[in-house]
């Protein structure tokens, strides 16, 4: 089954499925990997200061000859030198995210870099749009890591997203299988972010303990937390609870941001300290049991897809 689309075509890629740029997770091993296996593979730089991200680029290089991109969290201190290295190392593809997309898309666009956004709100998608972005990422409430305020579950996020603007839309949040990639198509997505299923894979820079905590979560283990400073998705933990006590006592978003620390994301998924580490991962979590290479998940992901394509509804429901 040959299959083309914006996305597709806009990347130069096979199949409309991208990896997402998770930090501690994200690195040149796992971003190859899912580009060799035909998606498109992204380093995750909001966990690298600039040298570590140039190394990265450079290594995906060497390992990979398709397309991939990097993903830029435009809040992060480094995010100038990060955007000098992505044009310097002239990277193809970039997804911004966590800040305003009018801060660099032109300057990445002018040197003929394809730019993407991820949003979690129609209102910010049409901000996408009016800063010249390729595409837009709609990232619903399900999602690990750092999430809109709003709240919005990717059901209603996706369709509201794709009726509010005219450039191509990539749906995240809660996607790890190719029924819920069929589903998130069928809402008017041209495409698919997924970051949770990619944590469990071979390729993925997570502690091992991190991966394998995150195999054994169940429905209700990750909470959307810390909304008071900027809300993120984690597996519930003893630094969860640290959190859930402070806000429930009235915490100010100064406290919860003393509470936080430094490195405590690094701590939780790249060092595996599974007690006082920030383990975040999404909702999907529940759903998935064994770790595999990324080019399994991609051709898991796809051969569902397929089958969910020819037969799409298990109801059986007739329409005369």
């Amino acid at each position: 089954m040959e299959f083309s689309n914006l996305i597709t075509r806009l990347f130069g890629i096979r199949y409309p499925i991208i990896q997402a740029g998770m930090v501690w997770n994200s690195g040149w091993r796992l971003a190859s990997a899912v580009s060799n296996a035909g998606a498109l593979g992204m380093i995750g730089s909001g966990s690298m200061n600039p040298d570590i991200l140039r190394e990265h680029i450079r290594k995906c290089k060497v390992a990979t000859s398709n397309p991939f991109g990097v993903n830029i969290p435009l809040m992060y201190p480094d995010v100038q030198k990060h955007i000098e290295i992505v044009l310097e190392e002239k990277v193809p593809i970039v997804f911004t995210s966590a800040g305003n997309p009018s801060s660099w898309t032109s300057v990445l666009k002018e040197k003929g870099i394809k730019v993407v956004h991820v949003v979690s709100s129609s209102r910010f998608a049409r901000k996408v749009e009016e800063a010249g972005c390729d595409a837009v990422v709609a990232e619903g409430f399900e999602a690990g890591g750092h999430n809109g305020r709003e709240e919005t579950t990717s059901m209603v996020l996706i369709p509201s997203v794709v009726d509010a603007v005219k450039i191509p839309v990539i749906a995240a949040g809660g996607i790890g299988t190719g029924r819920q990639m069929f589903a998130a198509m069928a809402l008017g997505a041209c495409g698919v972010q997924i970051g949770t299923r990619f944590v469990l894979s071979e390729e993925s820079s997570s502690h091992p303990d991190f991966k394998n905590y995150v195999l054994k979560a169940g429905e209700g283990d990750t909470i959307l937390t810390m909304k008071s400073l900027m809300p993120v998705r984690m597996l519930k933990n003893s630094f969860f609870k640290q959190v859930a006590i402070a806000e429930q006592a009235g915490a100010s978003a100064e406290n919860i941001k003393s509470l936080l620390g430094k490195g405590r994301a690094k701590k939780g998924m790249f060092e595996g300290d599974l007690e006082e580490g920030e383990l975040e991962v999404g909702q999907v979590s529940s759903m998935i049991k064994d770790i595999l290479p990324a080019g399994g998940i991609i051709e898991n992901l796809w051969i569902e897809f397929r089958k969910t394509w020819a037969e799409p509804l298990s109801c059986k429901l007739q329409i005369t």
